[in-house]
């Protein structure tokens, strides 16, 4: 690495971070001054009264996604199951995780931060950068900035309903910027690498790598920085040799200068415009793609994408969002989603706009893709193509017209598994996991009907076979009228019961199931509900 390109990546970042932005975006309080001592940067005191010491957490997919000061006094940490969070603290209040909210509620912040520079970069909701060169020249030094920044994100919250708690910080590179924020500090230029040091290997988000510079008895960035680059990327090629980047207060990777003539941005046009923001986000899916094989055919990748918009009326409006290269086609179009219904939202475009003429997506700041590890038979690169084929198919079907089967929570055979139409999140991972009592378990039948069939099942006698209140068959089944046949019952197993809703009254449901083997080879899953038998579904 010659000491140009280090002066290169060494750009001056300006990051603004609210701690635990999720909390104050669905609608409980972002105490930034909780339990920890706000910084010089810090742009208010955060929410104050009795709220901010109620315990709370935010939950994704059965897992605290985000916990408050007090929260995190009783154990609850991001990560932990919400079973776990509970047991530590049992006064804990959960709210879902909302993000089209967070972007939502995130806008006027990142307004205001615009107000200083056009080129604002949203790092997820609740965390933004820009680069610090041109303002801090124009509002008389960093500090000035800072100060500056933080007055007009102070003032978002004085009448009660602007977001309170921000924390800004100054440092080379995206990464010690964000680190600075959280800390509310300013790093002097050239002093990155020395703020830098102390922090855990851990702080690099990549569990992995930071797992075996453990072992390797390297706890911190400083002693990974100490450590030369050309040995780093005999060790742990590209990503390790970005990660050191990184501990060295460097870009993880060096800009690349765009060829003349070289023009990677999508773009489709509406005529006549569109009024409304939901075609636009089905169409920022196949833009998303188109984006993605034009990085992948010039072998580079993208530090951020530009969502940008026209109106009938001249209007337009850009959000830079940060990629890196990691984020997939849905991904990237769940964001153009997020920023669409932000700024219908905070009232941006509303009717007199004329609606929307144009959807681009820019890439900005490429660099080149050094790729990434493939299994050894290469099935991630046919995951790939798989994931693009899909999307197109479902343009061409449809939103519904392409599904996938996912595991979902239910006690019956036909209850467990769901379809998704391609793209969407699966069903929580929370309903998956429960206990479920009364499910039926192994083997799982290999048809199951769309609709029960009613059945008769019948005694040696001819009396009708009925499960009593401790779960016991009246009498042995000994045939079964079906569809105006009769046949013989060679063996059975059961019954199963199960009590769905037992605790709301009016809701309650109790079925048992039943296997019954056929005198015709045919072993088919019975359920009685109401003293009514239905064949449920049938094995092979």
């Amino acid at each position: 690495m010659t000491a140009a390109e280090d002066e290169v990546d060494a750009l001056r970042v300006l990051v603004v971070w609210y701690p635990d932005w999720p909390i104050a975006a669905t609608g409980g309080v972002a105490e930034a001054a909780g339990s920890e001592a706000a910084g010089p940067g810090a742009a208010g005191p955060g929410a104050a009264g009795s709220e901010a010491a109620r315990p709370l957490a935010v939950v994704e997919g059965g897992q605290v996604s985000a916990c408050s000061a007090a929260a995190r006094e009783a154990g609850v940490r991001r990560g932990q199951r919400v079973r776990l969070a509970h047991r530590l603290c049992p006064e804990l209040r959960l709210r879902e995780r909302d993000q089209e909210a967070e972007t939502r509620r995130f806008e006027p912040v990142v307004a205001a931060v615009e107000a200083f520079t056009p080129r604002v970069e949203v790092l997820r909701p609740g965390l933004c950068a820009i680069q610090v060169k041109g303002p801090a020249r124009y509002f008389g030094g960093e500090q000035a900035l800072v100060s500056a920044i933080a007055s007009a994100l102070a003032g978002l919250g004085e009448d009660g309903a602007g977001p309170t708690g921000a924390r800004v910080g100054v440092a080379d590179g995206v990464f010690a910027g964000v680190l600075a924020a959280r800390a509310g500090a300013m790093v002097p230029a050239g002093r990155t690498a020395d703020f830098l040091a102390p922090y855990p290997v851990e702080v690099l988000d990549d569990e992995p790598l930071a797992g075996l510079l453990v072992r390797l008895g390297i706890a911190t960035l400083g002693d990974f920085a100490r450590l030369p680059a050309a040995t780093v990327a005999d060790r742990f090629g590209p990503t390790g040799l970005a990660a050191h980047r990184l501990a060295r207060g460097l870009e993880a990777r060096p800009p690349v200068t765009r060829a003349p003539g070289l023009d990677l941005a999508v773009e489709q046009l509406f005529d006549p415009p569109e009024l409304l923001a939901e075609p636009l986000v089905f169409v920022a899916r196949t833009l998303a793609e188109r984006l993605h094989t034009a990085l992948a055919d010039a072998g580079l990748a993208c530090r951020r994408v530009s969502v940008e918009v026209s109106c009938a009326d001249g209007r337009t409006a850009a959000r830079l969002w940060q990629h890196e290269g990691r984020l997939p086609a849905s991904a990237l179009a769940e964001r153009v989603r997020w920023q669409l219904q932000a700024w219908q939202g905070s009232g941006f475009f509303g009717p007199e706009s004329g609606g929307f003429t144009a959807l681009r997506l820019v890439p900005d700041e490429l660099v080149a893709d050094h790729g990434r590890q493939l299994a050894l038979w290469g099935q991630a690169l046919a995951e790939d193509r798989v994931e693009r084929a899909a999307a197109r198919v479902q343009a061409l079907l449809g939103y519904g017209g392409l599904c996938r089967v996912e595991p979902r929570g239910g006690r019956g055979p036909g209850e467990v598994l769901v379809r998704v139409p391609w793209g969407d999140h699966p069903p929580a991972a929370a309903d998956r996991d429960a206990p479920w009592p009364g499910r039926f378990g192994h083997p799982a039948p290999a048809v199951v009907l769309p609709v029960p069939t009613p059945v008769a099942v019948l005694a040696a006698d001819g009396a009708a076979v009925q499960v009593t209140g401790r779960a016991e068959v009246s009498a042995p089944p000994a045939r079964l009228a079906w569809d105006g046949q009769a046949f013989a019952v060679t063996g059975w197993a059961g019954p199963w019961p199960a009590v769905e809703r037992w605790w709301e009254p009016g809701a309650s449901r109790r079925r048992a199931r039943l296997q019954v083997a056929l005198a015709d080879g045919r072993a088919l899953l019975l359920a009685v509900e109401g003293g009514t038998w239905a064949v449920e579904a049938a094995y092979a």
